[in-house]
């Protein structure tokens, strides 16, 4: 660095040797130095109307790339909102580094304006959070950002940066060096003891979750399959990870009540768990009384939980621990007995959605029509809320991580912002945000975002003037629901006074041909489609037929 190079823009020159491309966020009094370096770097600063937006998009972004999302803001209120997407990353196992503004080192000791204590706020939901107090840390501190965002389980880390320290002097220091963290190769003793398990098997089943997603393990969890002639389900994170079309497909599990893929699991005497986290949802769904075998398959030890208590785990690269276990062990004779009757409840409900022309639309309808607009490659975020149970649970997928849904915090509104993290990091996919009208309300400044940056994308939303979710949990714990219904601006209306384009569906038969019109245009389109949520109830009454498995 040259002599006239301050703390923030050597924190910038580090954020290029990370290969950072994209940096979100909003300038505040304290950061306005970090900011205006960018400006004069290779990095695209992305000016975001809200900092939970931004924190959004550096969420969603780093779901799809691997590498952390950045995002920044000012101290205090700035540094607060922020919180919220950070959180949303860290729960779901998502790299996202945030910098955020503190007060100077010269007033942090005593009582002092806009101060927080930004460390201990983000410790909890943070694998990292710390504050640079000298320039020379300044090249080791961004590293272990970083690295500790990167690595796995990866997560969220936080540096706060003073002030006063982001205008000192850099003096002569220079990036480090990065080093990549590889995983191990799998313990051979480990495989034998897991062969010797599945060997013993009479009913195993394939539990494949987020942590196989993210380490790009699909050829070979389709290959253990096939060559064992097993069956796999994917957790909501999970999704595309076993390819909805396989025929060694079970579907999804996580519902919030027994789903068909769970009768997969009811005979089960055996659970190979390859990537699954705790946090995608309760091991008890599918292990009540604790008595399954359970492999487990990660990078990392499994939690501890009463339902999943471990017979055999391999930790190391997923990719070669899979082709291992397969290569030492005897392939079954059959599938899970339940599997075709599963992925048949499965098609007729979603083919008899395509089909069905009632107005409002069934969710069914929606599914299938977006299913029929979008390329197995292309991304869907749908957002918290009713949208994402039947989109986690319908909605085939065939690719990891083109099905986005926040599930360890279950955040509503990332949907939105987070398309343009998606967007950025996939622009020759196309991207479709599906929100409900509560959640859209929540962040939809971030439309003039995305128009002012030229990031298209399309926002589907489900119009029933109410939290339909919540209604929903209502209607089955009390019998009645209150105080979740509202009032909506129009939609359209809305939509074209920020200079987008603004859709009404009137009719079931308009939604298909509307989609592929919006995914079509070079610009933000938002879609407003009454969703007839009546269906909700008669699903879980549905379901709550098939006590039995099938």
């Amino acid at each position: 660095m040259g002599e006239d190079a301050n703390v923030s823009t050597f924190i910038v020159k580090c954020l290029e040797n990370e290969g950072v491309e994209f940096v979100f966020g909003i300038p505040g009094e304290e950061n306005i130095h970090f900011v205006d370096a960018l400006g004069a770097s290779n990095i695209r600063f992305i000016l975001a109307r809200s900092e939970q937006g931004a924190s959004f998009m550096a969420d969603m972004y780093g779901r799809v790339t691997g590498k952390a999302g950045v995002c920044t803001a000012t101290l205090g209120p700035g540094a607060i909102n922020l919180l919220l997407g950070v959180a949303d990353a860290q729960c779901d196992s998502t790299p996202v580094v945030a910098i955020v503004a503190q007060v100077g080192l010269n007033r942090i000791y005593k009582e002092t304006h806009q101060f927080v204590d930004l460390v201990r706020l983000f410790e909890p939901v943070t694998k990292r959070a710390a504050m640079l107090h000298t320039p020379p840390a300044t090249a080791e501190m961004v590293r272990a950002a970083f690295k500790t965002a990167q690595t796995e389980r990866p997560g969220a880390t936080l540096l706060a940066i003073p002030q006063d320290v982001a205008e000192m002097p850099a003096g002569e220091a220079a990036p480090l060096a990065i080093n990549h963290v590889r995983p191990e190769a799998p313990s051979p003793t480990q495989i034998a003891r897991a062969a010797k398990i599945l060997g013993e098997a009479k009913n195993p089943v394939v539990l494949a979750g987020h942590g196989l997603a993210r380490a790009g393990a699909q050829d070979a969890l389709v290959a253990f399959a096939e060559r064992l002639n097993i069956a796999v389900a994917n957790t909501f994170h999970g999704k595309g990870a076993m390819p909805d079309d396989h025929p060694n497909a079970l579907g999804t599990v996580g519902f919030m009540v027994r789903d068909y893929a769970n009768f997969g699991f009811d005979a089960a005497d055996v659970i190979v768990a390859v990537g699954y986290e705790l946090q995608e949802f309760p091991p008890a769904k599918i292990n009540p009384d604790g008595t399954k075998r359970i492999i487990y398959i990660h990078r990392f030890p499994a939690e501890v939980d009463a339902n999943f208590n471990i017979a055999a785990g391999i930790e190391g690269d997923i990719a070669q621990a899979l082709d291992a276990l397969a290569a030492a062990t005897t392939p079954k004779p059959s599938l899970n007995t339940e599997g075709a009757c599963i992925k048949s409840l499965l098609a007729e409900e979603i083919e008899t959605g395509r089909t069905n022309p009632s107005f409002p639309l069934a969710p069914q309808r929606i599914v299938a029509d977006v299913r029929t607009a979008m390329g197995p490659d292309d991304i869907v975020l749908a957002d918290t809320g009713a949208i994402k149970m039947w989109f986690a649970r319908l909605y085939p997928t065939y690719r990891p991580n083109t099905c986005l849904i926040s599930n360890g915090l279950a955040t509503m509104a990332f949907a939105l912002p987070g398309a343009l993290g998606v967007k950025l990091a996939n622009p020759d996919r196309k991207v479709l945000a599906v929100m409900g009208d509560g959640s859209f309300m929540m962040n939809s400044q971030e439309i003039e975002t995305a128009l002012r940056e030229k990031i298209p994308f399309v926002i589907l939303i489900f119009v029933d003037d109410s939290f339909g979710l919540i209604k929903w949990k209502m209607d089955l714990e009390m019998g009645h629901h209150s105080h979740v219904d509202f009032k909506n601006p129009d939609f359209v209306a809305y939509a074209e006074s920020f200079g987008a384009k603004g859709y009404r569906i009137e009719a079931a038969d308009e939604l298909l041909p509307t989609l592929n019109a919006a995914l079509k245009d070079d610009t933000v389109s938002v879609i407003a489609c009454p969703v007839d949520y009546t269906h909700n109830n008669k699903l879980t009454d549905r379901l709550g037929e098939l006590t039995q498995p099938i």
